[in-house]
C-alpha cells in the first residue's frame, strides 16, 4: 500500500496552503465518490454550504497541519479526504513523531522540546475556530432534517442527499477529533521518550503544559465546544488547573 500511495500527498504553495490541482480537486474526489458508493457509504451530491466548505477547510488544518510535514503520512490522509480510502484505514503509529524529532534537523535537545510545545500549542489554537463552525453546521443539519419533516412530499433524491450530507458533516468532524487524538498521543510519546533520552526539567515542564492545554481543548471539542470563549477559557466553569497550570477552580467571591 505504501508504495502505491506515495506521491499522493496534496501539493502546497505559499504558506503551505493547498495548491489548486485537477488531480486532487477533481480526479481523486471522483474516484473517491465511486469508491465510497461501492462501500455503501452515504454520498451526497448536494452543493456545499459556505459553512460546510469552511468546516472542511478548518478541519483540514487539524487533520493535516502544515507543521506536520511528512510524519503525519500526508499521502494516506489525502486518500482518506478524497474518500478513496475509508476513515477506518487511518492507522498511524504515534512513534512516528518522535522518530521525526530524533532526526539530524534538531541537533539541540532543547529544540526538540520546544518543537513539541510549539506544535501542541499551535494545534490547541486551531480548535476553537473549528468548534465554532462545527456548531453552526450541526445546527444547520438539524434544520435541514426538520425542513424535510415539514414537507408532505420529498423526493428520494432529496431525502438521500440530505441524510448523506448530515452523515458526511458528522464524519468530517469526527475525523478531525480522531486526528487530534492521534497527535495528542504522539506528543505524549515524544515527551516521555525525550525525558529519558535528554532530561531537562524546565523544558519537560513547558512541553507538559502545552500538552495539557491541547488535551483540554480536545475534551471541550468532543463535548460539543460547550463553555469555550474566544480565549480558549470556559465561559461558566473554570478549567481545572491540571489542564492550564494556572487559575482558580471557581471565580473569586464578589465584594
Amino acid at each position: 500500500m505504501s508504495a502505491s500511495i506515495s506521491g499522493c500527498s496534496r501539493p502546497t504553495g505559499d504558506f503551505d496552503r493547498a495548491k489548486p490541482s485537477v488531480i486532487h480537486d477533481q480526479v481523486m474526489p471522483a474516484i473517491g465518490y465511486e469508491a465510497a458508493h461501492n462501500r455503501r457509504e452515504p454520498v451526497s451530491r448536494f452543493n456545499l454550504t459556505d459553512d460546510e466548505r469552511l468546516l472542511r477547510d478548518r478541519g483540514w488544518s487539524l487533520i493535516r497541519p502544515p507543521s506536520s510535514e511528512d510524519w503525519i503520512a500526508g499521502s494516506q490522509v489525502e486518500l482518506i479526504r478524497t474518500r478513496i480510502l475509508p476513515e477506518a484505514d487511518q492507522t498511524l503509529d504515534p512513534g512516528r513523531y518522535y522518530s521525526y524529532l530524533r532526526s539530524d534537523r534538531y541537533e539541540s535537545s532543547d529544540a526538540r522540546y520546544d518543537r513539541v510545545a510549539a506544535d501542541a500549542l499551535g494545534d490547541a489554537e486551531l480548535v476553537l475556530p473549528f468548534c465554532e463552525v462545527a456548531e453552526r453546521v450541526a445546527a444547520a443539519d438539524e434544520e435541514r432534517l426538520r425542513a424535510l419533516g415539514r414537507r408532505d412530499v420529498s423526493t428520494k433524491e432529496e431525502l438521500a442527499g440530505a441524510q448523506a450530507r448530515v452523515w458526511e458533516n458528522k464524519r468530517y468532524t469526527s475525523w478531525a477529533m480522531l486526528s487530534l487524538r492521534y497527535r495528542l498521543k504522539s506528543y505524549r510519546h515524544a515527551i516521555d521518550a525525550l525525558e529519558i533520552e535528554t532530561p531537562s526539567d524546565d523544558k519537560v515542564w513547558d512541553a507538559n503544559m502545552a500538552w495539557k492545554r491541547l488535551a483540554a481543548q480536545i475534551v471541550f471539542l468532543e463535548k460539543g465546544c460547550t463553555g469555550i470563549n474566544r480565549y480558549g477559557q470556559e465561559r461558566v466553569v473554570k478549567q481545572s488547573r491540571i489542564y492550564t497550570g494556572w487559575g482558580l477552580e471557581r471565580p473569586a467571591s464578589k465584594k
